[in-house]
């Protein structure tokens, strides 16, 4: 079978529709929509569309398609782009075909137009120079392509225009069997000229390091990702005056369990896990000591970690009916952001806020940032040095949300001081006996309609 990966950034006007496309053919199992960090409504889209979607961790197409090959479960990846809704009906079956039949490990598209003007004028000769033996593929910077994902294990994918032409040079460093097809014809909008000059710089790069002129111990394209949790877009509550706002932590509420400790279950360090929790009473330094423990692991196997966790039931139902009322919906976890995102993508939410697991290459370092939001100011409501609290009220404060228009849900010993924050404070299961104290209601149950009842 075979796995679509739709690279997308603010598409949506198109991404349903090559969604649609995709799912078209009887080859496909898996649609993932690789979100590039969209200010648009790319997301609400592709859920409309029951794709599987997961945020890109650093903005850029290749780090989409190098994430979504590390989430994907067969073995055949498709990528298509977002932008072009008028693919030809059999677009999926022409570019997987000698890869079922096993005849292929890469496969390149074109498509019946007159070449670019970057391919003609500085890849061709280029490619000649260097890799003559490439330029029998008439357009190397084709983006729609398909390959085995054993192989995109081995190459490199450059986080800008050299992705492409990058893929192809590497796949044959790697002895991959590499076929080009046509797939028709495509219609999309020429580039700007100052637009080209950039996409020319890139995609010459991507060649020249291929060819050693740029050291790779000094290639500029390599750095540490320095994300950061995206603040909640002031979008979301609206321009008409203060709005509602429920917050839900994640592990054990949203979740039936908890990420880290079912990580450790599956990466064999749950002895580390447990000592580290154990013997570090500061929460800042226990948050960064645990982060150690994920060192090595790729983003693919952090986001199959926490779908194997089960949601609550009803989740995705509840989460709808509360913004129906008029609820903003979030997540404040002290988790990290690219699991807490997945899982808000998954439910509809609107925003999820927690630590940032560093990456290098889609690879975890170790390191982690913690927002400044989680630490004590002066404002804070309570005494600890980091708290939940913290961020809870810097959202109200942010969107002058009152306090009485506020419900927060938690079960454990960070979510007391939230809990007791909002106007409406839910225990929901809690594992903490002093939540009972500060709980306006206190939940037993494994469904989270009764919250429905509460929050009206």
């Amino acid at each position: 079978m075979v796995t679509i990966i739709i690279p997308a950034l603010n598409e949506e006007k198109t991404i349903g529709q090559v969604i649609r496309q995709a799912k078209r053919s009887q080859f496909v199992s898996e649609v993932i929509v690789v979100d590039d960090q969209s200010t648009d409504n790319t997301v609400g889209e592709a859920r409309k569309e029951q794709a599987k979607i997961i945020t890109s961790l650093t903005p850029g197409k290749g780090s989409s398609m190098r994430e979504g090959m590390m989430v994907a479960k067969n073995e055949v990846i498709v990528f298509l782009d977002a932008d072009i809704p008028n693919y030809s009906a059999n677009i999926i079956d022409v570019l997987a075909a000698p890869l079922l039949a096993d005849e292929a490990d890469f496969v390149k598209s074109y498509f019946e137009r007159q070449a670019g003007r970057v391919t003609e004028l500085l890849v061709k000769p280029t490619l000649e120079y260097f890799f003559p033996h490439l330029l029998e593929f008439r357009q190397p910077l084709s983006g729609m392509i398909a390959g085995k994902r054993s192989f995109f294990q081995k190459v490199e994918f450059e986080n800008d225009y050299g992705v492409d032409i990058g893929l192809l040079i590497d796949m044959h460093h790697v002895n991959a069997r590499i076929q080009e097809v046509c797939i028709g014809s495509i219609e999309n909008d020429m580039q700007p000229l100052h637009a080209l000059g950039r996409m020319a710089k890139q995609v010459a790069g991507a060649i020249y390091k291929r060819v050693n002129i740029f050291s790779t111990h000094t290639n500029r394209h390599e750095h540490y990702d320095d994300t950061h949790p995206t603040p909640i877009d002031e979008r979301i509550i609206g321009t008409t005056g203060p709005g509602k706002i429920i917050v839900f932590d994640m592990d054990n509420t949203l979740l039936r369990g908890s990420f880290i400790h079912t990580a450790a279950d599956k990466f064999g360090f749950k002895n580390e896990l447990q000592y580290i929790i154990a013997n570090e009473r500061i929460p800042f330094m226990r948050t960064k000591k645990i982060a150690k423990l994920l060192k090595g692991r790729t983003y693919g196997e952090l986001i199959n970690t926490v779908e194997a966790i089960p949601i609550i039931a009803d989740a995705v139902h509840v989460i709808k009916e509360l913004k129906l009322k008029g609820y903003v919906c979030g997540i404040i976890s002290d988790s990290y952001y690219c699991i807490t995102n997945h899982v808000k993508n998954m439910l509809g939410m609107d925003f999820a806020l927690s630590n940032e697991l560093e990456f290098k290459k889609s690879i975890a370092t170790g390191e982690v940032k913690i927002p400044s939001q989680f630490l004590k100011d002066g404002e804070s409501y309570c005494e600890h040095d980091h708290c939940k609290s913290n961020m809870f009220m810097n959202i109200l404060r942010q969107f002058g949300i009152p306090s009485n228009n506020s419900v927060a849900i938690g079960d454990g010993e960070n979510d007391f001081c939230m809990i007791r924050l909002a106007g409406t404070g839910i225990a929901i299961n809690p594992t903490y006996s002093l939540l009972h104290e500060v709980s306006d209601h206190v939940l037993h149950t494994e469904s989270l309609k009764p919250v429905l009842q509460i929050a009206r």
